[in-house]
């Protein structure tokens, strides 16, 4: 498991998800490193409504693979603003860049919503073991 990646910048959560925190409370997510090579090749993504309000804990989607159907829950509480349309054709970005091309959805933050309740890298790293 060492030879993957969980990048500093970033929060996670105990479900295999990262945040990566952008401008004006706007929020990324996806899956982790750990997530995608557990899940094997991803074949199919489903994703939230542009224009979701979610809360933390709801499912919001699911992640398909040829072992499994893996749901998505969101991190933090917020408003779905962006979906990875890329997926829908090219499904597999998931597994070959989990932190960059194959982000799922963004999410602007409710007021009062925060990502300090997430695990910083380290803490990710350590419940893995």
């Amino acid at each position: 498991m060492s030879d993957l990646e969980y990048p500093e910048d970033l929060r996670y959560t105990a479900d295999h998800e990262w945040v990566r925190e952008g401008n004006e409370g706007v929020v990324r997510i996806g899956v982790t490193a750990y997530a995608q090579d557990a899940l094997g090749d991803v074949v199919f993504v489903n994703l939230p409504t542009v224009g979701d309000e979610v809360a933390v804990g709801d499912a919001v989607g699911e992640i398909e693979s040829t072992k499994s159907v893996s749901d998505l829950y969101a991190p933090v509480a917020g408003e779905v603003v962006t979906v990875n349309e890329a997926l829908a054709a090219t499904p597999e970005l998931v597994n070959s860049d989990p932190y960059g091309e194959g982000w799922m959805y963004e999410l602007r933050l409710d007021v009062e919503a925060t990502t300090d309740d997430l695990l910083d890298a380290g803490a990710y790293e350590a419940q893995l073991a």
